[in-house]
C-alpha cells in the first residue's frame, strides 16, 4: 500500500529500494546511527543519581540529560550490561555510566564519582544506631519497608535498632516467652476466628443459584412495585391536570401526616367538651 503523506519519487523501485531510506541513503535513526558500524547507538540518557564530574570537578545533579553513546559491554547471565558514556556540559570531559543488572542499580566506571547520600539519624533529628547489630537505614528506606517488617511468620528474626547504648542484651527467654504466648494467640483467637467466617462464608455461598433466585425474584417484586406505584402517580396527574414532572408525597408520609393532625384535632375537641 501507498504510503500516505510522502512523495514517492517517478523512479522509486520498491524491489530495488524497498524503502524510501534506501532511495534516499537515509538511515531510519538518522544521525544517532553515525557510530553504528562501532556498535554505538546514540540516545537520550538521563542521570539517575548525582555526581561529581572527575575533570571540572563541578556538581551535576540528578535528573540532567545527555546524548549518550550507548554500547553493550557484556552480559549478566542473559541480560545485556549497557554502558552510557557522556560528554560534561561544564567542560569537555567524558564519563562513564554502567548498568548493573546484579545489584539492580547504575555504577560510575570512569570520568565521574557518585555522591553518596546515606541516611544518617543523627543528622535528621533521629537517635543514633547502636547494638551488636546496628542497621544503617539507606535514604530510599519508604513507610511500606516498615510496614512488611509486620508481615514476617511468627517466630522469624527481625531486626532491632537499638537506640540507648548502655541497654542491657535482650533477654533470650523474654523473647521465647512473647514467641510462646502469640503462638497461644493464634491458636486460641485466630484461627478459630478464620475458621467461624470460612464456616459462614460456606454457609451462604453453598447453594449459589438458591441466592440468586430469591435475590431476583426480590427485585422483581421491588420493580413491578415500583412501577405500579410510578402507573398510580401518571393517572393522578393526568385526572388532575397536573405537571408530569412533578414529584408527588409518598402515600406514606401523607397517611402518618393526616393521622397525627387527626389525633391532634380530637384531643383539641376532647379539651373544648371537657371545658364545656
Amino acid at each position: 500500500m501507498q504510503g500516505f503523506n510522502r512523495w514517492i519519487p517517478p523512479d522509486y523501485d520498491p524491489q530495488k529500494h524497498h524503502t524510501l531510506n534506501d532511495y534516499h541513503g537515509k538511515k531510519a535513526l538518522g544521525d544517532r546511527e553515525r557510530k553504528r558500524d562501532q556498535g554505538i547507538l546514540i540516545t537520550r540518557f538521563e542521570l539517575p543519581f548525582n555526581i561529581w564530574c572527575g575533570t571540572c570537578n563541578n556538581h551535576i545533579g540528578m535528573g540532567v540529560r545527555y546524548n549518550a553513546e550507548k554500547k553493550k559491554v557484556g552480559n549478566y547471565y542473559s541480560t545485556p550490561i549497557y554502558s552510557f558514556r557522556c560528554k560534561c556540559h561544564l567542560c569537555d570531559g567524558w564519563f562513564e555510566i554502567q548498568t548493573d543488572p546484579k545489584n539492580t542499580r547504575y555504577v560510575v566506571t570512569s570520568g565521574a564519582r557518585k555522591q553518596e547520600q546515606d541516611w544518617d539519624p543523627e543528622e535528621n533529628g533521629g537517635f543514633a544506631a547502636h547494638g551488636a547489630n546496628p542497621i544503617r537505614l539507606p535514604m530510599c528506606i519508604t513507610r511500606r519497608a516498615h510496614a512488611n517488617l509486620a508481615l514476617l511468620p511468627i517466630g522469624a528474626t527481625r531486626p532491632v535498632l537499638e537506640t540507648d547504648p548502655d541497654k542491657p542484651p535482650d533477654d533470650p527467654l523474654a523473647a521465647l516467652e512473647k514467641t510462646t504466648i502469640q503462638k497461644q494467640t493464634v491458636e486460641t483467637v485466630v484461627k478459630p476466628r478464620i475458621e467461624a467466617l470460612q464456616g459462614l462464608s460456606e454457609h451462604y455461598n453453598a447453594d449459589p443459584y438458591a441466592l440468586s433466585v430469591k435475590v431476583r425474584k426480590k427485585f422483581r417484586e421491588e420493580k413491578k412495585a415500583e412501577k405500579r406505584k410510578r402507573e398510580e402517580d401518571d393517572d393522578f396527574k393526568t385526572k388532575w391536570a397536573l405537571d408530569k414532572d412533578l414529584q408527588l408525597v409518598p402515600d406514606e408520609e401523607v397517611r402518618t401526616e393526616a393521622k397525627e393532625a387527626w389525633e391532634s384535632g380530637k384531643k383539641e375537641f376532647d379539651r373544648e367538651a371537657t371545658a364545656k
